[in-house]
C-alpha cells in the first residue's frame, strides 16, 4: 500500500527496491513473487514519478533498461584486467581430465602421496563473453572480450537483460568487475525463430551467434527483442574487497550480490571428481535448457592458482574440458529421398563424412522442400551440421565464412552477387558454382514408382502406393516392432529388410507365422538367434492397449494421444466401433485427427490386419476406461513435467502419473491441474506461476499419488 505522507524522493526510492527485489527474483531465483501485472503497475508509476520529476531519476532505476536511441557505434574499452582465454584439452573423453589433473599435480610438485587436488567444476557456456564493472555496486560498463586487451562497450544493449542488476545487493566493493556469458536460452530461441516465420524474416541459425549478433546491435529496442540470459563465473579488476579463498567462495559471494551464477556446479575432489563431473554433465547436456560445449575445471584455491600462474596468456590452473561438437561445416554431395513408414517422402543429404555429436555423420534430413528454399541449401555447398543427443542429424544452413573485418561497409572482392547479412558481424556465404539448379522433389516414389503427390495446405510429398510400396511396408514393420510400440527385441533394419526383400513377410500379421528354421536360414542369423526373435514376438502378444494402437501406424496417432484413446474407451472393441462424435469427446482429440482415427478402421483391409493380429494370439490388456474402480488420484488431471527431478527420470515421473490415472502434457495451458518443477526448470514454470497453476516439486508428486 502506498504511504500518501511518503515525498516522491522516498516514494521512487521505495519503488526501485521493490522493483528490483521483484526482477532479482524473477529472473535470477526464478520464483516471482507477484504477477506481470502488478509488476507492470509499479513499473508505470515509477515511469510516471520520474516523468513528473527528473531530478528523481537514478542510473540504476528499472526504467532505464528500456533505452530508445540508436547507438552512433561501438566505442573501444580497453580492458584493465585482460580477458583471457584458457587451455582447451582435446581430447573429450576421460583421458582430458587425467591430463589437465596430471599437469596440475606435476606443477605444485605434489606426490603421489598427497591428498587430491580440489577443484572447482562448472559449464562452458556456448555464448558471449561479457565483462560487467559496477563501481559502488552500480552498473557503469558493459564490455565485450574483443581481443582479451580491448573489447567492445554495449553497455546499453546490456542494461536490456533482466537477469543483470544494475545495482548489487548488499554492500558492494568500490569496483567490482564480472566476467561472464551472455547467451540465450533454447526455448527462446524457438519462440523467436517463430515469430521471425510469422513475419516472414529470416530465421537464425543457433541461439550463440545469435545472442553474439544481438548484444552488438546498434539500437538496444532491437536487443531487447531478443530474449538474452547472463551468467557470471569469474573476476576482473576488484577494488575493496577481501576476495574469497576458492573460486567456489568467490561464486557464491557473486551471487550474494544479486548476479546469477549457475547452479550446475561442483567442488571435486581429485580427477575422479572431474570425471564424474563431465560425464553427469553429459548425461543431462540434452537437458538443460541452454546449450553447453563442455566443462570447465578450475584448480579450487586461490593461492594455489597464484602458485600455479600462467603460461603466456593462459592460466595453467584452469582448462576447458569440451564433449563432441554439435555443430559441423561439411560439403552436401547429394540429394537422396528416404520413404517414411506412413508414405512420407523425405529429402536426406548425403554428405561428406564428418565426425559431429560424438559420431561419424554421413546423412542428414533436410526435412522438406520448403525448408531447403528456406536454407538456400544446395548441391555442392559447404553446409553446418547438427547433432544433439538421440536428435537426427540435421542440415542447419548454408554455411557463412567468418567475417574478413566485422564492420567492413561493402562485401569482400568477387563476393558482390552473393547475398550477406547484418546484425553483429557481416559474413559471408561461401561461393557456389555459376549456375547450381534448385532441388525439385519427384513425382514418382523411388522405391515403388506410385505417384507422389502434396496434400493439400500441407509441406510434405507422400507416396500414394500405401502398403503395396515396400518402402512403407519395412517402417511399419519396424514402428509396430518399436520398442516404445510392441517392443519386439531383435527385430532391427537388417532382419525386417531381409523378411521384406525376400516376400516372407508381407503384413503386420506374418511376424507371428515366422518359424525358427526360416529365421535361422537368413544372413547373419542362427538357430539361437531365431529363437529368441520367436520369444519376443511370443513376448510381445500381450501389450498394453496404448502400445497396440500405437504400433499399427495410425496417422496422427502418437504415444499420448494412443495413451488418452485408451484411457477413455478401455477396449479395441469400443474404439473401433467409434464414432467421430465419440472420439472427439476424448481429451485433445480434434476433428482432424478423429477423422483419422475413424478413416483408418473405417477401411477393411485395416479392420482385417487387425482380427489377423487377434488370431495370431496379439492380446491387448484392457485399459483403465471410465468404469474402472481401481484407485486412480489423479484421473482427469493434467500435469507438466519441467527441469530435472531429484530422483525421478523424466520417462518413470511420466508413468506413474499415467498409472495413477493422469495426463502428461508438454505445454502450460489454463486446463493444466499440476506443474512438476524440477532443477533449471524454464519457461513451463513460468508460465504457470502467471497463469496460476499449482507447481510441486518431486515430493508434492509423490503425494499426489499417494491419495
Amino acid at each position: 500500500m502506498t504511504d500518501a505522507s511518503a515525498t516522491p524522493a522516498q516514494r521512487a526510492a521505495a519503488l526501485r527496491a521493490q522493483l528490483n527485489h521483484h526482477a532479482h527474483c524473477y529472473y535470477v531465483l526464478d520464483t516471482p513473487e507477484v504477477p506481470d501485472a502488478e509488476y507492470d503497475r509499479l513499473f508505470a508509476e515509477l515511469q510516471a514519478l520520474e516523468a513528473a520529476h527528473p531530478e528523481l531519476l537514478t542510473a540504476d532505476s528499472p526504467t532505464q533498461r528500456v533505452i530508445g536511441a540508436v547507438l552512433p557505434g561501438l566505442t573501444p574499452v580497453q580492458h584493465v584486467v585482460p580477458m583471457l582465454s584458457i587451455t582447451t584439452e582435446t581430447d573429450t573423453t576421460e583421458g582430458g581430465a587425467i591430463a589437465f589433473d596430471a599437469r596440475v599435480r606435476r606443477e605444485l610438485a605434489l606426490a603421489e602421496t598427497d591428498p587430491p587436488v580440489e577443484y572447482a567444476a562448472e559449464l562452458k557456456f556456448d555464448g558471449l563473453a561479457m565483462s560487467l564493472r559496477y563501481e559502488h555496486g552500480l552498473l557503469t560498463q558493459a564490455a565485450t572480450r574483443g581481443d582479451g586487451e580491448t573489447g567492445e562497450d554495449v553497455t546499453q544493449n546490456v542494461r536490456t537483460i533482466g537477469q543483470i542488476p544494475l545495482r548489487l545487493q548488499g554492500e558492494a566493493p568500490a569496483v567490482l568487475e564480472v566476467r561472464g556469458e551472455v547467451y540465450m536460452r533454447r526455448d527462446d530461441f524457438e519462440r523467436l525463430n517463430e515469430r521471425q516465420r510469422e513475419k516472414g524474416e529470416k530465421t537464425f541459425v543457433n541461439p550463440r551467434n545469435t545472442a553474439a549478433g544481438a548484444i552488438r546491435q546498434l539500437d538496444p529496442a532491437l536487443v531487447r527483442q531478443r530474449p538474452l540470459c547472463f551468467y557470471a563465473y569469474g573476476l576482473g579488476e576488484v577494488q575493496g574487497w577481501d576476495i574469497p579463498a576458492t573460486h567456489a567462495a568467490m561464486l557464491d559471494a557473486l551471487a550474494a550480490f544479486g548476479l546469477p551464477v549457475n547452479g550446475d556446479r561442483v567442488v571435486a575432489q581429485g580427477v575422479r571428481g572431474l570425471i564424474d563431473f563431465h560425464q553427469a554433465m553429459a548425461a543431462k547436456r540434452d537437458a538443460l535448457p541452454f546449450d553447453i560445449d563442455g566443462i570447465v575445471y578450475k584448480v579450487n584455491s586461490r593461492a594455489q592458482q597464484q602458485q600455479l600462474g600462467f603460461k603466456t596468456r593462459e592460466p595453467r590452473w584452469a582448462v576447458a574440458h569440451k564433449y563432441p561438437a554439435q555443430e559441423q561445416v561439411t560439403t552436401l554431395l547429394a540429394i537422396d529421398i528416404q520413404v517414411g513408414r506412413t508414405g512420407k517422402l523425405t529429402p536426406v543429404a548425403r554428405l561428406d563424412p564428418v565426425f559431429v555429436g560424438g559420431t561419424t555423420v554421413s546423412n542428414a534430413t533436410l526435412h522438406n522442400l520448403f525448408e531447403m528454399r528456406r536454407k538456400g541449401v544446395r548441391l555442392g555447398d559447404r553446409v553446418i551440421v547438427r547433432r544433439a543427443g538421440d536428435v537426427i542429424p540435421e542440415v542447419v544452413s548454408r554455411y557463412r565464412e567468418p567475417p574478413a573485418h566485422e564492420y567492413a561497409s561493402t562485401p569482400p572482392e568477387g563476393a558482390a552477387a552473393l547475398a550477406w547479412e547484418r546484425p553483429g558481424a557481416r559474413s559471408v556465404p561461401v561461393e557456389r558454382f555459376p549456375y547450381v539448379p534448385n532441388f525439385h522433389m519427384p513425382r514418382a516414389c523411388p522405391v515403388c514408382n506410385s505417384a507422389a503427390a502434396r496434400e493439400r495446405g500441407g509441406m510434405d510429398y507422400r507416396c500414394t502406393g500405401g502398403v503395396f510400396c515396400p518402402a512403407q511396408r519395412k517402417q511399419a514393420l519396424l514402428h509396430f516392432a518399436g520398442r516404445r510400440a510392441m517392443d519386439i527385441e531383435g527385430l532391427g533394419d537388417k532382419l525386417v529388410e531381409q523378411l521384406v526383400d525376400q516376400g516372407i513377410v508381407l503384413s503386420l500379421p506374418g511376424l507371428y507365422k515366422l518359424g525358427v528354421a526360416k529365421l535361422a536360414a537368413l544372413d547373419r542369423m542362427a538357430e539361437k538367434s531365431a529363437q529368441n526373435i520367436i520369444d519376443a514376438l511370443e513376448k510381445s502378444k500381450t501389450p498394453t492397449l496404448a502400445r497396440f494402437l500405437f504400433s499399427l501406424g495410425i496417422r496422427q496417432v502418437g504415444e499420448t494421444t494412443a495413451k488418452d484413446l485408451a484411457r477413455h474407451f478401455g477396449t479395441l472393441d469400443k474404439l473401433m466401433g467409434a464414432s467421430i462424435e465419440q472420439l472427439l469427446e476424448v481429451p485433445d482429440v480434434g476433428p482432424i485427427v478423429a477423422a483419422s482415427i475413424h478413416t483408418f478402421f473405417a477401411q477393411p483391409h485395416n479392420v482385417e490386419v487387425v482380427e489377423q493380429l487377434l488370431a495370431a494370439g496379439v492380446q491387448p490388456k484392457e485399459s483403465e476406461g471410465e468404469g474402472d474402480d481401481r484407485p486412480r488420484p489423479l484421473l482427469g488431471k493434467t500435469l507438466v513435467l519441467t527441469g530435472t527431478l531429484p530422483t525421478l527420470s523424466r520417462d518413470e515421473a511420466q508413468a506413474l502419473i499415467e498409472a495413477a490415472g493422469g495426463k502428461v502434457s508438454g505445454s502450460v495451458s489454463k486446463k493444466t491441474s499440476y506443474v512438476i518443477a524440477g532443477e533449471e526448470a524454464g519457461s513451463k514454470l513460468e508460465k504457470a506461476r502467471t497463469l496460476g497453476v499449482t507447481v510441486l516439486d518431486e515430493a508434492g508428486l509423490l503425494a499426489l499419488l499417494a491419495g
